[in-house]
Formats: C-alpha cells, structure tokens, sequence
C-alpha cells in the first residue's frame, strides 16, 4: 500500500527541489503503483508518526520529517498533480491534499487515519485542510477517522476532478502536458500568491501581487503572450 519509508520521503523531497531548479522541468506528477496510492508513514522503521527512525526528540523528527515533506510539495516552484489511484491514509492524504491540482481514481479513498493510532495529525494536516475545507468539516474527518469516497471527497472540495481508474494516468498525463505549454514561471508566481494568501491581510496579498506582476513581466513568456495576443495566434511559452 506504498507506505514511505524515511528513504522513499528524502527520495521525493530530493526530486521536487530538482524539479524547481531545472528549467526543463515544466510540471510535476506524484502517483503511485499497485492498489494504494499512500497509507501513511511506514512505522516498521521507528517509533515516530512520520516513520523517520526514533531519535528521541519528537517535535525534531516532525519539522525535519512529516513537516518537511509536505513543505516540499507547497513549495516547489512547478505546478504539482496527485494522481491519486487507491487509499491515501495519514501522511498519505496530506501529500495529496498538499499538491496543487488532485485527481482521483473513483476507486480512491482518503482517510485521516491519526486519531485511530491515538495521536494527532502531523504533515500539516491541521494546516491543510481547514484551508481547503474549513474547521468544522477538517474536525470531522480528523475527529472520526472515517475513509472518505473519491466522490464525496471531490464534493468537500478536497479532490479536482474523479475519474475512472483506468483513465486516471491518460488524464494526468493530459493535465500536466497542458501545464508544461504554460508560462512555467508565471504559474510558479501564481502558486505563491495563492498559497500566501491563506496567510496574509488583503494589503499583504496587493503588494505581493503587484510585485509578482512586474517580476512576469520581465520573462520570454510574458513578452510572447503579449506578442501572440497582438499577433491573434497561439503562445509558443518556453518555461522562461
């Protein structure tokens, strides 16, 4: 059921910085093989939540393990798609939940599997989801631990798009073909602004904003948006 292991997270973590530094790369795909798409942290290797192997210092483990792991989805500066294509339990949910597009196999299922184990969320959960769902309904699945439906996830608003599984690679595929024909750099700038702005009062929000906007501005892909706009023909973007 593609429990990660400590070696499997620093494997993920690794790729997602070399997927922001390298101009070549224009999108991001996190899925899995087999049944299950994630079912949380592999614990065979320590006696931590986040499977990192036991140390002693707990809230150590959490920031430098679960914690850092969801970070490097938020903050990878490629658009990231889950493509998620069985259960995704714990840790597993939140590396789905923290990308910025989901699709789901209508076979998923998403499961806040903590309260279960007797201990709270980590990987952001408590961050993740009242921002994607709001409190009450965060409590709920945090509460009781129920599995949630592909469907009923995409209803709460936690999934994009429920397909069939055996058009969930087709369609990522399809979805992250559209997204590297994009202005690579302006979608990097628009996920931090939506991400930031979660956090930040609405002149915070502006000013970023405005920063941003003559930041693209300076890019090949802006110069050709605007060109093909005049020109009344389809963008050519090269992801600089």
């Amino acid at each position: 059921m593609n429990a990660v292991t400590w070696e499997q997270r620093e494997r993920i973590v690794a790729l997602l910085d070399e997927a922001s530094a390298d101009p070549a790369v224009r999108a991001v795909v996190i899925t899995a093989t087999g049944r299950g798409f994630c079912a949380g942290a592999d614990l065979r290797g320590g006696s931590s939540s986040d499977g990192s192997p036991a140390q002693g210092d707990v809230t150590r483990m959490i920031r430098r393990g679960a914690q850092r792991f969801i970070g490097a989805v938020l903050d990878c500066e490629k658009p990231v798609i889950a493509a998620v294509n069985g259960t995704a339990a714990g840790i597993g949910a939140h590396l789905a939940f923290a990308c910025d597009l989901v699709l789901a196999a209508d076979s998923a299922r998403f499961v806040e599997v903590f309260v279960r184990r007797g201990i709270v969320p980590d990987g952001g959960g408590a961050y993740l989801l009242p921002r994607l769902i709001g409190p009450q309904r965060a409590k709920e699945l945090m509460f009781f631990g129920d599995a949630v439906a592909a469907a009923d996830a995409a209803a709460l608003g936690l999934v994009n798009r429920v397909v069939p599984a055996e058009e969930l690679a087709k369609t990522a595929r399809e979805w992250a073909e559209r997204l590297a024909q994009g202005p690579t750099r302006a979608l990097a700038l628009t996920k931090q602004l939506v991400n930031a702005s979660l956090d930040t009062d609405r002149a915070t929000a502006f000013a970023a904003e405005a920063a941003a906007q003559e930041l693209c501005m300076t890019t090949r892909d802006a110069r050709e948006g605007v060109a093909a706009f005049v020109e009344r023909r389809t963008p050519a973007y090269e992801g600089r």
